[in-house]
């Protein structure tokens, strides 16, 4: 099933973050209020309609990773923290594709460190 029309910064960094993702399984999924990208099956990051990006993180990471001061504790609703491990980049910080490739690579590293290895192998 298609997910419904995105915005057109949602859908812009989506599209971005597939062309950098050449050689991953993707799949567009509505969650959050924000169009999430499912890499290899699990959800890795979402794009919201300002272009910000929701990132899922190793936890261990997280502090350090919060210390970018356009990196932000995600929230879900009104200040209803996330937790450890989810932070929302700005979409000034995701100008260019080396930063963008820099928080894809959290992400995606987060994924191999959370799958179990027979899901890996596939």
């Amino acid at each position: 099933m298609t997910p419904p029309p995105a915005s057109d910064s949602s859908r812009a960094l989506i599209d971005r973050i597939s062309s950098l993702l050449p050689d991953r399984q993707l799949r567009e999924v509505r969650m959050f209020g924000v169009l999430a990208l499912m890499v290899d099956g699990a959800m890795a990051v979402a794009a919201h309609k300002d272009g910000s990006l929701l990132v899922r993180v190793d936890p261990t990471e997280d502090t350090q990773l919060l210390q970018n001061p356009e990196a932000s504790r995600a929230k879900m609703g009104t200040g209803r923290s996330m937790g450890e491990g989810w932070i929302r980049v700005e979409a000034t910080a995701l100008r260019n594709n080396a930063a963008l490739v820099d928080w894809l690579e959290r992400a995606t590293r987060n994924l191999a460190q959370r799958q179990p290895a027979h899901s890996r192998a596939r």
